[in-house]
């Protein structure tokens, strides 16, 4: 082994690295989850209950940081901690390991503190060489189970340990080619059926093919086989699938795994004996029933690798054919159901665990919380309520949140076969099948024409919305998980891929090319291709979808949501149907409705451009008459969709050159249509040309300039509130300046708000209630908050903006390097998709305690696209927020987000109480 000797590494005798299991009792427990991991926790407390555990010893997760703080070397006093653990297990077992006459072997296993099934590495058998297979042939008296141990340690560690495998996903593992060149030479199709002497020969042809493959000499030493182990499962932290995984869960890498070391059981040591998995319900739909399938003659990886078809566990199970593990093995089956039900009523939840048979006697490996569908997560969490087994605070502190966009969004048939090309974020769950097409306009011609069609971009601009609205989902190669594309398509709950850098496309060709497992493969327009959003799968040809249903569960789990939620939850909405839908999960109205999205519709961006062509006041205010009641018709619908919730509206925000054609063919389209020499377009593109628009000419500062745009859009706003309210529609209009960073912009716009507001309102010989507030977006205005206060009706936080305005960069660059610098440790998540809570979130505190120093009780609200994230919300509710306000379809995620840190922070303060 490495250790810390002479390193300056401070003596690990003070700390405990390991903490034994066996006969009973255990050094841990349950509660011990972050230092033992999800596994060894499980074991210690199985252990403790008198369920049957091979005895063993878990490594901390402490020793998996240090491993990599002093460059994969171990900390002082960690082997003879080792050694005492070895020794354990030989004492109550009455083996010692290494020993060829009562030979001890162990397994040697990961367990993060939470399940990454896969990710990382597993070694069985430890302990095995020539002498040891030798002995454990005499003491059992069965040869072919001992050859068939040896071999199988082998090609493990060999793959594990050594690094022998394929040298890409196409290339059979050199193992398995061994094997199955073996089984073909007898003729059989089992590992099986292979005599002792094939598995003897077997052994020896493994070890030659690492010789000459690595030039690595097999270790014969036992302490060598287990330090060689324990090295590569704490290695495999950083694998690069585990490393994968761990950004999709955004699972820290501080956190590391730990190591278990158990004794084997042997499922492979005859007919009487057996391994398998189970549930103690079904994960797919929750229903109360075990779930689970096991191999005769076995052992655990046979059962997921596939080589043999697992069998069921129960006769209810079983079809033609089958043998259920009732039938086979009944009293070791009664057992399994009685452990399994102790499980489930202990943990009180679904439980997955993991079993061994050897010679008729049962043996418990592994307990978890089983993962499980949104469906069955919603079901179980309800069951166990209506079993009084959970209180409902308790059922919903089990939802994950983020897990419900699978019952909101169409998902892929999971027994479906897909053809993975590439792989991109998934950015806006729901699964989409179409044709593929390369422009927006191309998409809404062919939806027109009754094809369904997938759009497929470089990235996403807002003049491509109608595309993104006709089409079922949209694929981009650029752009991050609040890119243009991202944000559009989870607020019109449109499947979406974004960032999906593999796709190599080609617009003038009609084609995309992407390198997939060794094969170049070119999608033409047309051709038809699945994704997933979910994954951010990109398939090729059409993948069965189902869609997403809402059921009695559900509504029932949310009306416990609601009842222990403070926090409010409205939605971003810019149409009557995002509206609708939003209102249809929960929205308690809406938070943001941008303008802007409005005047990209086809019938009226000619009248936008023409606004904006205009060289005089005059001019402008002509062409906003025709853009007047577009916009009026626009919010009598919103207005009636929310009919008695407060909608909060933003006048216009991007910068006006996002408005205009950009193409010499676009340039020359919109002069014809206006009238106008392509060279005045031309010109007027020039003039608008900014060197960073984000912080250009935008937001209040066109009130300022142009201030009869935003008088235009406060009078269609409050003539469509007198419009509905005289139909008996209540409506409760909240008018939003953006981009404030002076207060007296926000003063200047205030009066020309109500101005034309009151003026409306004389007009129609009515009164409708209104207010005007500001987003809060900028650094300048959290600091001086009080000033601005003082203008202002209500706070909503933009915290897209504000963002980008506090660490200085654009979201829209940010994919070029926020991988590398998630990968590199720099921020353990990209801070555009969860709130940075000391920088950002530092700077709302200031704001919202200045703001309300001023008006104690002033209206606050975020709006950016953290307010459907689950830790950012929980931040909201902390803060004192008044409401959080996101895309139709994060709604309910929202919805438990705010219930569930209502109730931690009662928990909290009766804990304090106590």
């Amino acid at each position: 082994m490495t250790t810390t000797e002479g390193s300056g590494v401070p003596s690990g005798t003070a700390s405990k690295y390991v903490y034994n299991f066996g006969n009973g009792h255990a050094d841990g427990s349950a509660d011990m989850r972050n230092l033992l991991g999800g596994k060894g926790a499980g074991l210690a407390e199985m252990t403790n209950l008198g369920i049957p555990v091979p005895p063993g010893f878990s490594i901390t997760t402490e020793v998996c940081t240090a491993f990599y703080d002093l460059g994969r070397r171990y900390p002082d006093g960690l082997e003879d901690q080792v050694r005492e653990g070895v020794a354990f297990v030989e004492n109550l077992l009455g083996r010692r390991f290494g020993d060829p006459e009562r030979p001890l072997l162990f397994s040697v296993r990961s367990g993060a503190r939470v399940s990454m099934p896969g990710m990382m590495d597993t070694v069985l058998n430890l302990g095995m060489n020539d002498e040891v297979a030798a002995g454990l042939a005499r003491e059992t008296g069965d040869e072919r189970f001992a050859y068939d141990s040896y071999r199988r340690f082998v090609s493990m560690y060999g793959d594990v340990v050594l690094g022998l495998k394929g040298e890409d996903d196409k290339e059979i593992d050199p193992f398995e080619r061994i094997l199955d060149a073996k089984k073909e030479a007898h003729g059989v199709d089992l590992d099986t059926d292979l005599p002792a002497s094939a598995l003897k020969e077997l052994v020896v042809e493994y070890k030659y093919e690492i010789w000459k493959t690595k030039q690595i000499k097999f270790p014969d030493d036992s302490w060598d086989q287990l330090w060689g182990a324990v090295g590569a499962v704490f290695g495999s932290w950083e694998n690069p699938r585990a490393v994968t995984y761990r950004r999709m869960y955004e699972i820290p890498g501080s956190w590391g795994t730990a190591v278990n070391v158990q004794a084997m059981v042997f499922g492979n040591l005859g007919d009487d004996c057996a391994t398998g998995v189970g549930f103690t319900r079904d994960p797919a739909t929750g229903e109360n029933r075990f779930y689970g399938e096991y191999l005769v003659n076995a052992q655990g990886e046979d059962v997921v690798a596939g080589i043999r078809t697992p069998q069921p566990v129960t006769v209810a199970a079983k079809t033609d054919g089958q043998t259920a593990l009732e039938e086979t093995m009944p009293e070791a089956y009664s057992e399994l159901m009685r452990v399994q039900g102790s499980l489930e009523e202990h943990y009180r939840d679904m439980q997955d665990i993991e079993f061994t048979i050897q010679q008729g006697h049962l043996w418990l490996l592994q307990t978890r919380s089983g993962k499980r569908t949104a469906k069955a997560m919603v079901k179980i969490a309800v069951d166990l309520v209506r079993d009084t087994i959970l209180t409902k605070e308790e059922a919903v502190l089990r939802i994950e949140p983020d897990k419900l966009d699978e019952l909101l969004h169409p998902t892929f048939d999971p027994s479906a076969t897909r053809d993975v090309i590439a792989v991109g974020l998934a950015a806006s769950p729901g699964a989409a099948v179409g044709k593929v097409v390369f422009s927006a306009d191309d998409a809404v011609t062919a939806v027109e024409n009754g094809e369904k069609v997938v759009l497929v971009r470089m990235e996403t601009s807002p003049e491509d919305i109608h595309g993104m609205k006709a089409a079922e989902g949209i694929l981009t190669a650029r752009g991050g998980m609040t890119s243009h594309a991202a944000v559009v398509a989870r607020g019109m709950g449109r499947c979406c891929v974004a960032g999906c850098g593999a796709l190599q496309i080609d617009y003038r060709a009609g084609l995309f090319k992407v390198q997939s497992g060794g094969r170049e493969i070119t999608v033409r327009e047309g051709d038809t291709i699945s994704i997933d959003g979910s994954t951010g799968e990109v398939m090729l040809g059409s993948v069965p979808v189902v869609e997403g249903v809402l059921d009695d569960d559900f509504a029932t789990l949310m009306t416990w949501v609601d009842e222990a939620r403070r926090l409010k939850v409205r939605t971003n909405a810019d149409t009557p149907h995002d509206a609708e839908v939003a209102r249809g999960f929960g929205a308690e109205g809406i938070g943001l409705c941008r303008t802007e999205h409005m005047f990209f519709e086809p019938d009226r961006i000619l009248a936008v451009r023409e606004m904006i062509l205009s060289g005089t006041e005059e001019g402008r205010r002509k062409a906003l008459a025709k853009i007047l009641p577009m916009q009026r018709a626009d919010f009598d619908g919103i207005f009636k969709a929310m009919d008695g919730l407060p909608v909060t509206i933003r006048l216009l925000d991007p910068p006006l050159h996002e408005f205009l054609p950009h193409t010499d063919e676009e340039i020359r389209e919109v002069a014809q249509s206006l009238g106008v020499e392509p060279g005045a377009v031309a010109m007027r593109n020039a003039e608008l040309a900014e060197f960073n628009p984000m912080l250009g000419h935008r937001g209040c500062r066109l009130g300022v300039t142009f201030p009869e745009i935003y008088e235009t859009q406060v009078r269609a706003i409050m003539e469509a509130a007198c419009d509905v309210a005289a139909q008996g529609i209540t409506t409760i209009p909240e008018i939003m300046i953006p981009i404030v960073g002076i207060e007296a912009e926000l003063k200047l716009m205030r009066k020309l708000t109500v101005d034309t507001a009151e003026a409306v309102l004389t007009e129609r010989g009515t009164r409708v209630e209104y207010l005007v507030g500001t987003m809060i977006e900028l650094p300048r205005a959290c600091i001086i908050a009080d000033e601005i206060a003082e203008s202002a009706d209500f706070f909503s936080f933009g915290t897209n903006d504000l963002t980008q305005t506090t660490y200085g960069i654009s979201r829209d660059d940010s994919g070029h390097f926020m991988p590398a610098y998630i990968d590199k440790g720099v921020v353990e998540v990209d801070p555009f998709v969860r709130l940075d809570q000391e920088g950002v979130g530092g700077l709302m505190r200031i704001g919202i305690g200045k703001g309300r120093s001023v008006k104690r009780d002033l209206k606050v609200g975020i709006c950016g696209e953290h307010g459907g994230e689950p830790t950012s919300v929980e931040f909201c509710h902390r803060e004192g927020l008044d409401y959080v306000s996101c895309s139709p379809y994060r709604v309910p995620i929202a919805r438990v987000a705010a219930a569930q840190a209502s109730i931690r922070e009662r928990v909290a303060e009766g804990i304090k109480a106590q």
